[in-house]
């Protein structure tokens, strides 16, 4: 009693917590419970430790489960009394004990295998003996000479990988030529004749690799750090010219909201002015005409009265008094309106309206395009088609524009062919009309990546892409004379590419079948031969500012048709 009353005393003044793996048995890892010693010096429960070595009695030899020291006999075992009277003493007192919870292996812990009972987590693993320890089963490690020379790692579950499935031995050799790890008796079997090496030589040069591998790794992670960096600033940046845009062109849009609007207010009091001063011109001359004949009826009355005087004297007298007054003998100059009156008006805001979408149109175009070169940084550029099949993809059905051709050309096929004519055809007049040219352009604009054929008959035509802004008359709206449009002159001996009035020889014969190929963003345009086979005229690189429309132009006779691929 004066004891634990002594030790309850000691470790309450000194505030420590008392170690629970010095008074707790290894192998159930609980309080030591009838404590026994081995010749090691090693305590367990009595029946903990008979358990273990009824396991190990065919062996013929027993061990102790902490250092292994072996006995050829089954060693008698005493009850370590002092050790027994200090647990039932802690027992009694109730003194804060320190968990061993801290030690006990959980579902993700390599467990220790030489504990029995409840495993302890290993702390190391030996990959001579290919066995985890706990804390307690390691210390051998540590105190025995020939167990220090131990390759001592951080526990694995993989230890099993090491020993040969095929001879149950531990695998110490690298065999190159297969470019795996094998055991002493694979070595002196099939890999007798292979290139092996000791499985630690072959870690040093590859731990030489690894090392370079690291180094360039660490490398190509600082790199798209740098460009992930840079792609962070380009979505701000994106981000910021997008609001700005949106906001600026909401206000231009609104600014021309705000015109029309007023346009429209202003026409509206103009019309209205003018109708105020017509109907008061109208009432005026309505007053008068009314005053006129009520003057008129008033004469009228007088001339029957008259009329029916029976003395000749009387009757002479009146009708000379009568006939005396100043009247007007004709009415009034009248120019009567037509009901159309405002019409004319009409008209003109109608051809304003179709003025300002044609401008729509045509900006919205460009502005689509603009908007469709935004490009973002490591963005990966479309493979160039290679053959016709992949041409095709690209097919976009084109026709001519009804507003474009000269007069002696004639449209057929649903505006898809045009045929030179030799009697001027009746077109309506229109800005975008050629009319020193024989040529028309296509109603469709050409951006992105487009493909079309065309067959030509005649002596020689052009096959040309064009801005719509090009020239309609004078030696500028030529296809080959400017610097708005790009034109392969074909005719029976061969081709000319010509652009700007500069012209390069291109092939000394073409079928009767071509094929236009534009890829508007990359600034490509090419010219194939459509036969049997499909062969590069010429190509073209360059920098296209505007959408582009296809273009013939012809010269003495011929025709045209743009074809529908299918």
């Amino acid at each position: 009693m004066k004891k634990s009353f002594f030790l309850r005393g000691k470790v309450e003044q000194t505030g420590v917590q008392l170690d629970h793996g010095k008074f707790s048995c290894s192998i159930c890892l609980d309080l030591l419970d009838d404590p026994v010693t081995t010749a090691c010096r090693h305590s367990y429960c009595m029946n903990c430790i008979k358990d273990h070595w009824k396991g190990e009695d065919q062996k013929g030899s027993y061990s102790c489960p902490q250092c292994r020291e072996t006995f050829m006999q089954r060693p008698v075992l005493r009850k370590n009394t002092l050790l027994a009277e200090l647990v039932e003493d802690l027992k009694k007192i109730g003194l804060p004990v320190a968990p061993a919870d801290q030690c006990s292996a959980g579902p993700d812990d390599v467990a220790c295998d030489v504990c029995t009972g409840r495993k302890k987590k290993a702390v190391k693993s030996c990959l001579v003996c290919l066995v985890s320890y706990c804390t307690n089963h390691l210390q051998p490690h540590h105190d025995v000479n020939q167990l220090k020379k131990h390759k001592l790692v951080e526990p694995s579950k993989k230890l099993q990988e090491n020993i040969c499935s095929r001879h149950d031995e531990v695998m110490k050799i690298f065999c190159r030529t297969d470019q795996r790890c094998i055991c002493y008796l694979c070595l002196m079997g099939k890999h007798k004749d292979h290139d092996t090496v000791p499985a630690e030589a072959e870690r040093t040069e590859k731990q030489k690799e690894l090392e370079l591998t690291m180094q360039q790794n660490q490398q190509k992670i600082q790199d798209r750090e740098k460009i992930l960096k840079l792609l962070q600033q380009e979505v701000e940046s994106i981000n910021a010219s997008a609001d700005k845009s949106v906001q600026e062109s909401e206000k231009i849009f609104t600014e021309l909201t705000v015109l029309i609007q007023k346009r429209s207010v202003d026409l509206k009091e103009q019309i209205r002015s003018q109708q105020k001063t017509e109907v008061s011109r109208v009432k005026e001359l309505q007053e008068k005409l009314e005053k006129e004949i009520a003057e008129l009826k008033k004469k009228d009355a007088e001339l029957k009265q008259i009329a029916k005087m029976e003395d000749h004297n009387q009757f002479l007298q009146s009708y000379i008094s009568l006939s005396a007054r100043n009247e007007s003998t004709h009415p009034p100059s009248i120019n009567v309106r037509p009901l159309n009156y405002f019409e004319d008006v009409t008209a003109a805001v109608l051809e304003l309206r179709d003025k300002l979408q044609d401008i729509l149109s045509d900006t919205w175009t460009n502005i689509s395009l603009t908007l469709n070169e935004v490009d973002v940084l490591l963005s990966e550029p479309q493979p160039a088609p290679k053959t016709r099949a992949d041409f095709l993809k690209y097919s976009k059905p084109v026709n001519f524009d009804l507003n474009t051709p000269n007069r002696y050309l004639f449209l057929s096929e649903r505006n898809r062919k045009a045929t030179l004519s030799t009697v001027k055809q009746f077109y309506l007049d229109h800005p975008e009309r050629f009319t020193d040219r024989l040529q028309v352009l296509s109603r469709e604009s050409l951006t992105g990546r487009c493909y079309w054929e065309v067959e030509w008959r005649g002596k020689r035509v052009d096959l040309a892409v064009a801005y719509k802004s090009i020239s309609r008359a004078g030696n500028e709206s030529d296809f080959r004379y400017n610097d708005k449009s790009w034109s392969l002159y074909c005719n029976t001996e061969g081709c000319l590419f010509w652009h700007n009035r500069c012209k390069t020889f291109v092939s000394s014969s073409v079928s009767s079948r071509v094929g236009v190929y534009l890829d508007h963003r990359a600034g490509i345009l090419a010219f194939y031969s459509i036969s049997s086979t499909m062969t590069l005229l010429y190509r073209v690189q360059t920098r296209f500012t505007q959408p582009l429309h296809a273009g013939v132009g012809f010269y003495e006779d011929g025709a045209v048709r743009l074809i529908v691929l299918k």
